[in-house]
């Protein structure tokens, strides 16, 4: 069926059990006709001050598939490549939630009143902090466009946000939803355009109060700096993963090898939450290795567009290469090629789901971040040893822990330097629980109730009881 196409590669369930009913799926997929490439400002569509554009193109045929306009210092599967059950079940599914969700907290965000010293009252409120300003990724365009707005929103604050140059189409469709919902002008403007530009203008702007930003760690920093040498505004960053899963002896295997999978080939590996590092148990290497592998030759590559595709292209031929050159590396440093390793032929950008055993933990592709369909399957003794192992990393976004010990699953998940720890599952998100990183993978949290303090200034008042106060 088309869900079980689609859920041989995984989901990543923002809000979307495995079992939840999504909305129907809608027959027969249409190519949408491209009607908004201008910038969103004030409910209103504008062309760029300098006359710029800039085109966006379609991974899986490498064809433009228009020009948008570039901001300056002022439909998901075609712009993205990924195959279109995963961005309607997946990304539009867990959108919906994450605006319901924060649609409830709207009138739930409130102070405390605190006991002090005799003759004084004192109690909080939170006000919103103003101009927020959103840099989202192209990997989950649709899904972070909503995951930076609706708590923002919810928060009363408003926003600026830029989507990234190769992905602008599907924020630019919301721009006119949010116009036809009446909205007020200038609570939610988009500015289409690049990271040097627009995306600079955005984090050292004067009269912006706050980023959010979610990509990866190196322009993180540049954010960061750049907020430190304008206003100081606040900064929230969901940056890289490295992340590791743990796979014990005692786990279910197959059940083990299908999530490990999901999260190594969800989205073609292009994923923060990516699980790259596998530590297997020695008893069981072997077979879950065997196992892997047969998995990974059953997936089906092809057009997104078709609903039995379940893996599509890489975003881009910058992205393609560097993939390319890691795979390359982590075959000249003496890792075990299992199968992929290479392009698919005559097929663009196109890269086989690829497995290394007898991975090594001072290789490459065992430590940087390869945002590519590459599982590394690494070998471990003893849990003192696979836990130091797993942290060595200066990521720590989330991390996962497979077995039927419950003790042993919150004793090493207590250990792990991670913001999410999944037990004996991958990629389970959900818009009520926090997300975010340790370390080098960010600052902050996004999603759930701890989401709203960072779009809230607390604001403490204390009065003197005395006869001169009155009502």
């Amino acid at each position: 069926s088309d869900r079980a196409a689609m859920a041989q590669n995984g989901t990543i369930e923002n809000g979307l059990a495995r079992n939840a009913c999504p909305p129907p799926l809608p027959q027969p997929v249409k190519i949408p006709e491209i009607k908004h490439t201008k910038i969103f400002i004030n409910n209103e569509w504008h062309t760029s001050i300098k006359g710029k554009k800039f085109p966006t193109i379609n991974p899986a045929t490498g064809v433009k598939i228009c020009d948008v306009e570039e901001a300056d210092k002022t439909l998901e599967s075609m712009d993205t490549g990924k195959p279109f059950l995963h961005a309607f079940f997946v990304d539009l599914d867990g959108s919906i939630k994450t605006l319901r969700y924060y649609a409830g907290w709207t009138d739930k965000i409130h102070g405390k009143t605190m006991p002090v010293d005799e003759n004084f009252v004192c109690f909080t409120k939170h006000e919103p902090v103003g101009v927020c300003g959103a840099i989202i990724p192209w990997n989950f365009p649709l899904l972070m466009f909503m995951w930076k707005i609706a708590p923002a929103l919810a928060c009363g604050n408003t926003v600026v946000i830029k989507p990234a140059e190769q992905t602008p189409l599907t924020a630019l469709h919301v721009g006119a939803i949010i116009k036809e919902a009446g909205f007020p002008p200038g609570v939610v403007n988009i500015v289409p355009g690049f990271g040097p530009t627009a995306g600079a203008a955005i984090a050292s702007h004067m009269n912006i109060d706050k980023v959010a930003f979610t990509g990866s760690t190196e322009v993180g920093q540049l954010i960061k700096a750049a907020a430190a040498k304008s206003n100081l505004k606040r900064v929230t960053l969901e940056l890289g993963g490295k992340n590791p899963c743990i796979v014990f002896a005692d786990s279910d295997l197959q059940s083990a090898v299908e999530e490990t999978q999901k999260g190594a080939f969800f989205n073609q590996g292009q994923a923060c939450t990516a699980a790259s590092r596998i530590y297997v148990e020695e008893p069981v290497y072997d077979e879950f290795v065997r196992l892997s592998v047969e998995r990974a030759k059953n997936i089906v590559i092809g057009d997104p567009l078709e609903p039995r595709t379940s893996h599509g292209p890489q975003i881009d031929q910058h992205q393609f290469d560097k993939i390319l050159e890691l795979v390359d590396s982590g075959k000249k440093e003496g890792a075990m090629l299992e199968c992929g390793g290479c392009a698919v032929e005559d097929r663009g950008l196109f890269i086989h789901p690829t497995i290394f055993s007898d991975v090594k933990d001072h290789m490459r592709i065992a430590k940087e971040e390869i945002f590519g369909p590459v599982q590394c399957i690494m070998k471990f003794k003893t849990q003192e040893e696979v836990i130091n192992r797993a942290n060595s990393s200066h990521y720590g976004l989330t991390a996962a822990v497979f077995t039927r010990d419950i003790h042993r699953a919150m004793s090493v998940s207590a250990a792990m330097e991670a913001g999410t720890v999944w037990v004996n599952c991958y990629n389970a998100l959900h818009a009520q629980a926090p997300f975010g990183g340790y370390k080098m993978s960010g600052n902050g949290r996004e999603l759930g109730e701890y989401a709203l303090a960072e779009y809230t200034e607390v604001k403490a008042i204390t009065m003197k009881l005395s006869e001169q106060l009155t009502l």
